[in-house]
């Protein structure tokens, strides 16, 4: 958490908030959030002057297109945006504050300061590694069956880590991948290059829907996540699987059961996704 869902969400309500806004200065107080090459005090330096045009994502990566360089935020674990006015006393947990010169401050907090923050010239922000290497976005035009088969046929991981490897797709997180393989019917232990055609076109469709109704819903507030305009996602009313050990199946009504795949909490219906006991629990590398 956040997955792209979140992501997305806390997109919009930045767009809708600080888009147009100057950047006049900048406070960054934990300075390993902010990534090498740059220092914290030439990050600072560089941003004085910059304009925020828009912020798009790519992944679970924000990018604030600025006049001259792109920044690049990933949110990690609890990380959050919030927009205040200048001058008011700061939350805790409150690490970079961008000042803007409307008298309002743009501000990043992050309980576990897991969150990272880089710069890259605005027209190489396709070429920042990260995002250079991510996966297609969830979507039906750039998420294509083709590829995805050529992917699974590659390995024999688990189905659940390999659609959390964002090298594969881009933006699933557990709680979305969970979800997914419940929809689709499948075990997260089965091995990826023994998924037929069918069920490789039945976990793409489902990857697609549940990212895409996630989406409308403003994303899963579990815990702590709220979006920047402060506001809880509604997904969560929604989920199945995820977080429902020993609830009934919505489909069959059997109990919920809780393992752990790819070093993950995993959520799942052993009648409809089948037990388990079926694969091998020790994964292969490749």
């Amino acid at each position: 958490m956040p997955e792209l869902p979140e992501v997305e969400t806390v997109r919009k309500g930045l767009n809708q908030l600080v888009a147009g806004a100057t950047i006049t200065s900048v406070d960054v107080f934990w300075n390993r959030m902010i990534t090498p090459p740059f220092s914290s005090e030439r990050f600072q330096e560089e941003l004085i002057g910059e304009q925020i045009h828009t912020i798009e994502r790519r992944g679970k990566y924000l990018i604030f297109l600025l006049d001259n360089w792109a920044m690049i935020s990933h949110l990690r674990m609890e990380g959050k945006f919030t927009v205040t006015k200048t001058g008011e006393p700061y939350q805790k947990h409150t690490h970079v504050v961008f000042h803007l010169a409307d008298n309002r401050d743009l501000r990043y907090l992050d309980v576990r300061k897991f969150g990272r923050f880089s710069l890259v010239p605005i027209d190489k922000k396709e070429k920042y590694a990260p995002i250079e290497n991510l996966g297609p976005e969830p979507t039906p035009i750039q998420f294509t069956l083709d590829n995805f088969h050529d992917k699974l046929s590659r390995t024999g991981r688990s189905i659940k880590a390999v659609i959390l490897d964002q090298h594969v797709v881009a933006g699933v997180g557990n709680i979305y991948a969970d979800e997914s393989l419940f929809q689709a019917k499948i075990n997260p232990m089965k091995p990826a290059n023994q998924l037929n055609e069918g069920e490789t076109k039945r976990l793409r469709d489902a990857i697609i829907d549940v990212i895409a109704n996630a989406v409308e819903a403003g994303g899963t507030t579990i815990r702590t996540y709220k979006n920047t305009l402060g506001e809880a996602g509604k997904f969560q009313v929604k989920l199945n699987v995820y977080g429902k050990t020993n609830q009934a199946c919505p489909r069959c009504g059997t109990p919920i059961e809780k393992t752990k795949v790819a070093q993950r909490g995993t959520h799942y219906c052993p009648h409809c996704q089948g037990s388990i006991d079926l694969y091998e629990k020790k994964e292969p590398k490749g």
